[in-house]
């Protein structure tokens, strides 16, 4: 019989490869096949040495490369051919780092099905446990303090497997077979359940086996309309009945959150169908093992209580991810859930990250929760949960967080080394290498001193986990923002300031591969213009070199600066002023009634007389002032409320839009006053509000439509990229997208990174990578 001749390979694996049961993978298939070898992590990846007959060598690489472990991502696969050893045996050997290398890092993954059937199967020695989890699923980013990723490297590093782990880790047959945060009632993390008020638990107060008694009393106040701060994977949680109006209520009162949506939680799909309308898309973005929330419409007939989302006729919901998460709605998975759904929202008090550590958590939420559910792992790295909205069938980021960090945007080109510190809203931080943008999780807005400390510690913790040393760095015009700030403190030679829009329509760019320039249609609130002017409706000729500024919404002064982006009725009267000029207000206006005279009367003044009036072109603004008008909403406390509610009431069926003018200017200006002298007449002849905000909508539309249109005459560019917050408006967006795509248009949306300010960093980081390549 002949003996086949054997070969030898050496196989680098880069991408998701660690954390995600990728060497017990490769050594079960090892085995599977008889070839001999070894695999191990590395600072760079995965690096295995195979040795066998051709044959079997072939279907090795073949489902490596074509049937990898459900949760890896393979971006680099290389093979090197090497002098056959005469080797017997498979192993998996110790991992080791290498200066200056990275691998991806594993976001946090939802508790697999697996897992479920373990922690609610009585005969189980998981039965009940809310850390279950395995080499599919669990905690990953949030644990990790360094790679290569191994328990001592995690928070996991305190708990000592008991023998039962320890012989599921050691067993390749076994799929907690080097899970790093396997664990058990024996040997794991347990709970431990306070009331406020009290003493924080002492370490003897932890005792895993009474964790499902812990949860069972949880569950019994959330019943009796009580608010318990949870600890789960990326900080503490807020939950109350969301059935319970007067529970809802106090946690709005106690959170210092007037009108800002809550998320909820409901136990699985069915149960958020009895409340929220569903499509195929939003199914598949339930159930991904991201488990983002996912903005779903409410039905009209829906037990949750007003307050979850005051005027809004849509609600973030998200399924459970732990099995502590679970456990709040039923001991089992097959048990019936005890509560429609819970509102789970960050625990922090307004505008203050979210709270991860036991000791912060009892120092700042005690004047939120009546009751705290602690746990004794340490979370180590902050993360919100994500949000998604469904558009064309495509799962959309509105907050790009937990599920989703830190794993990469890939570019498609190599970049240097350089960190972009982001905008003042909504903020995320950009580090950049290989061919990768490492984006951060949702920071929130750098607007007081714990949110910049959790932005120093993300950066911190980044550069670390993907071995990044920032040759320079990216940051918004904007000179008062607090990221600008810190990027002009850092010790580089390379700063690189970068336009707020021109960042924009470059995040849609890089996220879609599009390098050659494009219309840029950037609309959202505010962004510092090169003029020191306040931009917001922008059209720009751009690519990430550089751009021109072809049209905007014409300016107008934006009365008392910051007042007026919380108080609509300025910018309602700033319109006013600018198409009617000093003829008086019509009486009949309604939403004059709701603001007093001399607050007016000053507004106008200030107007008349250029006080404390900077000009904007803001869509936002004008969002506003058009919701002011038709008395929809005269002071907003989170940003983009006015403009949120004008979406909601806008009447279906309506195609007709308002009048405007484009002058030939360059940049040409989009004239709004036959609109908005419009919508007055309308509003003298008691047309809806809701007639009057499609109408508007539609005037928004087909505005873009005109623009694009002169640009294309003149430049000969047929791709446009639609950026900025104003797209997160679906009503909008939706006609935006039809009226281009029906013109000939190629258009490009955001899907990986929010089309908000969450997006500003990857295009600044693109912009400042392009002027470094070409050396200027």
């Amino acid at each position: 019989m002949e003996i086949p001749t054997l070969i030898r390979k050496q196989i680098h694996v880069r991408g998701i490869v660690q954390g995600v049961g990728f060497r017990p993978y490769v050594y079960n298939l090892a085995h599977k096949l008889g070839l001999a070898g070894y695999v191990l992590n590395s600072s760079a990846g995965v690096t295995i040495e195979v040795e066998g007959a051709n044959g079997s060598m072939q279907k090795f690489l073949d489902a490596l490369q074509h049937r990898p472990p459900p949760l890896a991502l393979i971006k680099e696969f290389a093979v090197t051919e090497m002098e056959a050893q005469g080797e017997s045996g498979f192993s998996i050997h110790e991992s080791h780092a290498e200066a200056g290398e990275f691998v991806l890092v594993s976001p946090d993954v939802a508790t697999c099905d697996d897992c479920w059937r373990d922690f609610g199967d009585p005969s189980n020695r998981r039965a009940g446990y809310p850390f279950t989890n395995c080499t599919n699923c669990g905690p990953r980013y949030t644990i990790i303090q360094d790679i290569p990723y191994d328990r001592p490297a995690t928070t996991m590093a305190p708990f000592t497997m008991c023998q039962l782990c320890q012989a599921e880790y050691e067993d390749p047959a076994n799929r907690r077979f080097h899970a790093q945060p396997n664990a058990c009632p024996a040997c794991g993390p347990a709970l431990a359940l306070v009331k406020s008020g009290s003493s924080l638990p002492t370490p003897s107060s932890y005792r895993a086996s009474e964790s499902a008694a812990v949860i069972h009393q949880a569950r019994a106040l959330v019943h009796q309309g009580k608010i318990v701060a949870v600890k789960g994977l990326g900080g503490f949680l807020l939950a109350c009945d969301a059935t319970n109006d007067a529970a809802v209520r106090q946690l709005r009162t106690r959170k210092r959150r007037s009108d800002k949506p809550f998320a909820l939680m409901a136990r699985d799909v069915a149960a958020t169908e009895s409340f929220c309308i569903i499509s195929d898309a939003e199914r598949t973005a339930l159930l991904n093992a991201r488990r983002p929330i996912v903005v779903l419409r409410r039905r009209p007939d829906s037990t949750i209580s007003p307050a979850v989302a005051p005027g809004n006729n849509t609600i973030g919901v998200m399924l459970p991810y732990t099995p502590l998460h679970y456990m709040l709605f039923s001991d089992s998975p097959e048990g019936p859930p005890e509560f429609t759904a819970l509102v789970m929202t960050s625990g922090n008090l307004s505008e203050e990250p979210i709270v991860i550590s036991n000791e912060e958590a009892w120092q700042r939420l005690q004047t939120v929760a009546d009751w705290f559910v602690f746990h004794n792992r340490d979370i180590y790295m902050r993360t919100d949960d994500s949000v998604v909205r469904t558009f064309e069938a495509q799962e959309r980021a509105l907050r790009r967080s937990r599920g989703y960090v830190p794993h990469p945007i890939d570019v498609g080109v190599p970049l240097r080394e350089v960190l972009a510190c982001g905008a003042e809203l909504k903020n995320t931080l950009c580090l950049t290498k290989g061919n990768y943008a490492i984006l951060s999780q949702h920071i929130g807005d750098l607007e007081n001193y714990e949110t910049l400390l959790f932005f120093e510690e993300t950066l911190t913790n980044l550069k670390k986990l993907f071995r990044v040393e920032p040759q320079a760095v990216a940051y918004d015009l904007h000179p008062q923002y607090i990221s600008t700030r810190f990027a002009l403190g850092l010790p580089l030679d390379r700063k690189i300031s970068v336009q707020h829009h021109h960042a924009h329509i470059a995040s849609c760019m890089a996220e879609n591969h599009v390098r050659d320039k494009v219309i840029g249609v950037a609309f959202d609130g505010t962004g510092y213009g090169t003029d020191g002017k306040i931009w917001g409706g922008e059209f720009l000729v751009a690519d990430f070199a550089g751009f021109e500024r072809r049209g905007h919404l014409r300016y107008v002064p934006l009365p008392g600066g910051d007042a007026a982006v919380r108080q609509p009725w300025r910018m309602a009267i700033s319109y006013l002023r600018d198409a009617f000029g000093d003829a008086p207000f019509p009486a009949s206006l309604g939403f004059l009634n709701e603001i007093a005279e001399q607050h007016v009367g000053l507004v106008r003044s200030m107007l008349d007389r250029r006080i404390n009036c900077i000009d904007t072109s803001s869509c936002g603004r004008l969002f506003d002032a058009v919701a002011s008008l038709i008395n929809l909403r005269q002071e907003v406390n989170f940003e983009g409320q006015a403009a949120i509610e004008l979406e909601m009431i806008a009447q279906p069926g309506v195609d007709e839009a308002y009048p405007f003018n484009i002058d030939s200017g360059e940049p040409a200006q989009v004239d709004m006053r036959p609109m908005i002298e419009n919508i007055v007449r309308d509003l003298l002849r008691s047309k809806p509000p809701a007639y009057i905000a499609a109408r508007f909508h539609n005037t928004i539309a087909t505005v873009i439509l005109e623009v694009c249109r002169r640009i294309r005459a003149h430049e000969r560019l047929n791709r446009v990229c639609l950026s900025g917050g104003t797209f997160q408006n679906v009503y909008l967006l939706q006609r935006c997208v039809e009226n281009l795509r029906r013109d000939g248009y190629e258009v490009y949306l955001h899907a990986q990174v929010p089309p908000n300010d969450g997006g500003i960093s990857l295009g600044q980081a693109m912009i400042a990578n392009e002027i470094l390549q070409r050396g200027d």
